[in-house]
């Protein structure tokens, strides 16, 4: 291993990225799992776990403290390199021999020790050099923090604008912000994703209001800012008379003083455009006098979490414009205030406007080169189908380059996740609970104690929708985010930067190979749909053959037959399901046996779907996936049965099978904990479900547990035979989901005495439990932290449903689904529900109405009915007038009715009353 050398290394230029912490990260979990297993496939030498590990921990720590996150980033810097080779190599050998000791290939225990001691010696040596490069140039490294100029260029004031298209009501909202009450100093926060627009509504209020204020001044914020640097452009912007030479040579203190006295008594306008840090807030706003005045500072930034600091609420939040707004600015952006889009291009120019996605700097860069192209059908049609390549190079990348930005300033902790976002196809609707199981299967998230990878893998999420770049597509009933998506342009982001990095190979639709040169040294490799095909099937499964080093294989493929799965030995995750919705609002799927993904030894996660199964089927011995943590099986027809080996495949977090799953009874004996699923997290579907003791007992953490019985006898058997009454000691249960079926139901006292719901569930759904309303108090009022609670077909049953005070404390979520409960009168008050925030009733044809008390609960926000009565349709429509009238407008109704209703219903529309068929 030859040492780096000063001059391959250039202090001021270090780019400890992002590939290099997620191979340590990844080499560290791996290291874990082997020595947390109760039953590990091999064992490794405990002194080179301690040498190891303690490299790791040291570069780990040095890539989170002193990556700065500047300098040159056009090429893999030679240290981040070596530190991303060297654990890899580490991570290869150590898999290499759990996949070969699992087949039953002989390899001696020195072979292995040896092998691992040459990477240790590796690791030693750059460990050494980044000690040395610490030492000797972390000065330069901080100085460089807070020496750069505050300056990204020239005041965007003094450049040609955009036209403003599509931000007319942001820009009223402004101006009251701006010239209204109070008179006090106000803050004022724009905030929304680089190239939104936050820039170009900024700058037009600031010139359209200039005459209303004393003073205005301008200054454009980097990410890595100075103090002195702004202070010296106020008082540049606040009087002509000032001399930067002069000013150049002042303390922070002097300018600072000379700022507060220019800027009292006086009533002024202050821009801090791009902000990145409340810092720099909190370091200049001393200078700013509160002298009641009406003076202002408008903020903007990319990060919504400054925003919340800064005024504890969103500020003024930017979104993507619609279809009709994107438009207007394309014409605007070619044809100016001139002249109107010829006829013949209208339609071939709405198109590209969409393909934009409502982003408008890419709408611009775009119009801009319309504007100087020939306005030929031909010529736009050619940019129509190129949209996204020929936005990454006009301009000279300027799109990307502010969205790099970004990227840029997140911690290096996040940048896996985010760059992780490449492997979705583009437009994906990404389901969220599947995400954050990709993500904890990848291994390289950053452990946070006490808590586990899932709800840092939520958190880390939230981040990135806070720097908005993911975007919050739906939340579920429970206020979480359900689904998230990336604008197009983002998403080329991760894919250029995940290339870049050799973190990631996407093989997209247009490819038109795979190359062999490239594939075979990647780690993660994503297949995506192809234009035809028949060119995947001469592709893929050839160039798949020779990935000796992937860990990671992602299809979206539909209905063709996949490769053989036969050379990726080490692959440790496997996604060709349904594990998101493409543009068509399709479910894409491709076909694998469960033979087929069992015989990856190596793996954590696997995620089939259209898997044909005979009913019953029992899927191959399990004993011998050591490490599976996630299992998703999305069957055509029919349920599985497992078989008991499943009680030691102690790793698993999250089981889940569509078609249902029937679980063995767990083995009697064995030393304690041999058969205890303690990481398990979620159960799903799992038929004819026994909660005895000895299952209890065998999983105790269990999250989410969704059940069902079928096919026989239900009645007199919850507690003597299913032990429902059991239900009550999973403590840590929170998502609960239980139905009945088949041609017997439950008998109604036996679910009174023996159906126990613990006390620690938060999201309850029902479905064919055959109790009357009045059960509603006994059974599920009083649970103290149910916030969700879906009622699907003969959950309860009967005409009248009374609800009384001091239950339902926490609900936010109500959703009755249930044509056949008979519900006609529900008597309420809004103190019984004091926390609901949405009411989804569907199906509930004989209800009269809906209480009119429900509107005066304070954080109701929605109400939804789809085929419901008329009367009911009627009531929901009065409550909101009501509401309206007495100054609520935070409330929405959504009515779904009949065709032969919709024309009745489409006269109540409004804004806030959408009627849909």
């Amino acid at each position: 291993m030859n040492l780096i050398s000063r001059e391959r290394v250039c202090p001021l230029s270090l780019k400890l990225e992002m590939a290099a912490y997620a191979a340590l990260l990844s080499l560290k979990y791996t290291i874990e799992q082997i020595q947390l297993h109760p039953r590990p496939p091999i064992s490794l030498d405990q002194n080179q776990v301690d040498s190891l590990t303690d490299t790791l921990n040291f570069l780990q720590y040095f890539l989170e403290v002193y990556s700065c996150g500047s300098g040159s980033r056009e090429a893999t810097d030679v240290l981040e390199s070596l530190i991303a080779d060297a654990a890899h190599a580490a991570e290869d050998i150590i898999e290499t021999r759990i996949v070969d000791q699992i087949h039953g290939e002989k390899m001696s225990s020195d072979e292995l020790y040896q092998d691992l001691e040459k990477v240790i010696q590796e690791m030693g040596f750059i460990r050494k050099d980044v000690m040395e490069i610490k030492e000797k140039n972390i000065g330069i490294i901080e100085d460089r923090l807070h020496r750069n100029s505050s300056m990204l260029g020239g005041s965007p004031l003094t450049t040609k604008q955009n036209a403003m298209v599509g931000l007319d009501d942001q820009l009223i909202e402004l101006m009251d912000k701006l010239t209204g009450q109070p008179s006090n100093r106000r803050i004022i926060p724009i905030v929304g994703m680089g190239g939104i627009g936050k820039t170009t509504l900024a700058i037009n209020a600031y010139l359209k209001f200039m005459k209303h204020f004393d003073i205005r001044a301008w200054v454009t914020i980097s990410q890595n800012y100075n103090v002195r640097e702004i202070l010296v452009e106020i008082l540049l912007c606040a009087s002509k008379d000032e001399s930067r030479e002069i000013l150049s040579g002042m303390s922070e203190g002097e300018l600072g003083e000379r700022v507060h006295k220019s800027l009292y008594g006086r009533r002024y306008l202050i821009v801090l455009d791009d902000i990145w840090s409340v810092d720099v807030w909190d370091k200049v706003q001393i200078f700013f006098p509160d002298n009641g005045q009406g003076s202002r500072v408008m903020i903007t930034t990319r990060l919504s979490n400054i925003v919340l600091q800064l005024i504890g609420s969103h500020g003024l939040v930017m979104d993507l414009l619609d279809d009709n707004k994107s438009w207007d600015l394309l014409c605007k952006s070619i044809f100016g205030n001139e002249k109107d889009c010829p006829v013949e291009l209208e339609e071939i120019g709405k198109k590209i406007a969409k393909n934009c996605k409502g982003l408008p700097l890419s709408i611009v860069v775009i119009g801009g080169l319309l504007a100087k192209s020939n306005p030929t059908r031909e010529n736009w049609e050619y940019i129509s189908e190129n949209l996204n390549s020929i936005v990454n190079v006009e301009d000279n990348e300027r799109c990307l380059k502010v969205l790099l930005l970004s990227y840029h300033h997140l911690p290096v902790h996040l940048k896996p996740c985010f760059l992780y976002m490449g492997v979705f196809p583009e437009d994906s609707n990404i389901h969220v609970s599947r995400l954050v199981k990709l993500w904890v299967s990848e291994g390289f998230l950053k452990p946070i104690r006490g808590k586990s990878l899932e709800v840092v893998s939520r958190e880390y999420l939230d981040e990135l929708c806070d720097r908005n770049l993911i975007r919050v597509h739906r939340r579920g009933s429970n206020g979480g985010i359900k689904f998230c998506k990336i604008h197009d342009l983002v998403r080329e982001l991760c894919l250029k930067e995940a290339k870049k990095e050799k973190f990631l190979y996407v093989r997209r639709p247009h490819d038109l190979n795979i190359p062999q040169g490239i594939i075979n040294t990647q780690r993660r490799i994503s297949i995506h749909q192809s234009t035809t095909q028949n060119e995947y099937l001469l592709v893929a499964p050839h160039a798949l053959q020779f990935v000796p080093l992937a860990r990671s294989l992602f299809f979206d493929i539909n209905e063709v037959r996949l490769p053989s799965l036969h050379h990726c030995r080490l692959l440790r995750v496997l996604r060709a399901t349904d594990t998101y919705v493409n543009s068509y609002k399709e479910n894409t799927h491709c076909m694998y046996t469960l033979e087929d993904v069992f015989q990856l030894v190596n793996s954590r996660f696997l995620a089939v779907g259209a898997v044909r199964v005979e009913n019953p089927c029992r899927f191959p011995s399990s004993y011998l996936l050591w490490n599976l943590q996630t299992l998703i099986v999305k069957s055509i027809a029919g349920f599985v049965v497992a078989p008991t080996e499943i009680w030691k495949m102690t790793q698993l977090r999250h089981v889940q099978f569509s078609g249902g799953l029937e679980m063995p009874d767990p083995p009697l004996g064995g030393q304690d904990g041999e058969f205890v699923l303690g990481n398990l997290q979620t159960l799903s579907l799992i038929r004819n479900f026994k909660c005895g003791e000895e299952v209890v007992k065998r999983i105790p953490n269990i999250n989410n547990l969704q059940i069902y019985y079928r096919g026989q006898e239900i009645e007199g058997y919850l507690s003597s035979y299913y032990c429902l009454n059991n239900l009550g000691r999973l403590g840590k249960l929170e998502s609960f989901d239980c139905s009945f079926g088949g041609l017997y139901k439950p008998n109604r006292n036996d679910m009174l005495q023996n159906f126990i719901i613990p006390n620690s569930i938060k999201k309850l759904t029902l479905g064919r439990t055959h109790l009357k309303w009045e059960d509603m108090k006994t059974k599920i009022g009083w649970l103290p932290n149910l916030e969700v609670l879906k009622l699907n077909n003969n959950s309860f049953l009967g005409a009248e449903w009374e609800t009384v005070e001091g239950q339902f404390c926490n609900l936010r979520f109500l959703g009755i689904y249930d044509m056949f409960s008979g519900l006609e009168w529900w008597m309420t008050d809004s103190s019984h529900f004091p926390r609901l925030e949405q009411l989804v009733l569907r199906g509930l044809n004989k209800l009269k109405e809906i209480p009119s008390c429900i509107g005066e609960i304070p954080t109701l926000g929605s109400i939804e009915l789809k085929y419901c009565s008329k009367s009911a349709v009627i009531s929901a429509k009065e409550i909101l007038d009501e509401q309206e009238d007495l100054g609520n407008g935070g409330l929405r109704v959504r009515v779904r009715v009949s065709q032969k209703d919709k024309q009745h219903f489409e006269r109540l529309a409004s804004p806030n009353f959408q009627v849909e068929t």
